[in-house]
């Protein structure tokens, strides 16, 4: 068991969840491709990464309706709403140069880690 300090709130993790957590090569605002499911071959960009769950949110796929009770103190009318799903990070691949492609670590001579296209070499910012 890891214990991790997020602001003040102690948070417990499993081991294998901090490994995990330190493995994800996907960031917000990354261009993606889904591998895989019935958005296969859309792409998108990343909203959000939920490195607990292993997943990200991709605007506009996976989409699923969901029934909104009107609520007059938050300004919401109600109806169905579309919103986006979470995916799993293995069902999608980062764009770069317009290409899917895996993606590594390399530090560069000045310290800094950064991630690496597999494909091409590039630094990807």
């Amino acid at each position: 068991m890891v214990i991790q300090l997020a602001g003040s709130w102690p948070v417990v993790m499993t081991a294998i969840e901090a490994i995990m957590a330190t493995r994800i090569k996907i960031k917000k605002n990354d261009q993606v491709v889904v591998l895989s499911g019935r958005d296969k071959g859309r792409r998108g960009r990343v909203i959000e990464v939920l490195t607990r769950k292993n997943k990200v949110l991709v605007e506009g796929v996976n989409l699923l309706k969901h029934h909104e009770r009107p609520n007059r103190q938050q300004g919401v009318t109600g109806g169905i709403v579309e919103r986006e799903s979470p995916i799993d990070i293995s069902n999608v691949m980062v764009i770069h140069g317009g290409e899917p492609t895996r993606v590594g670590f390399q530090i560069l001579a000045d310290g800094r880690k950064v991630r690496v296209s597999k494909k091409t070499g590039e630094v990807i910012e």
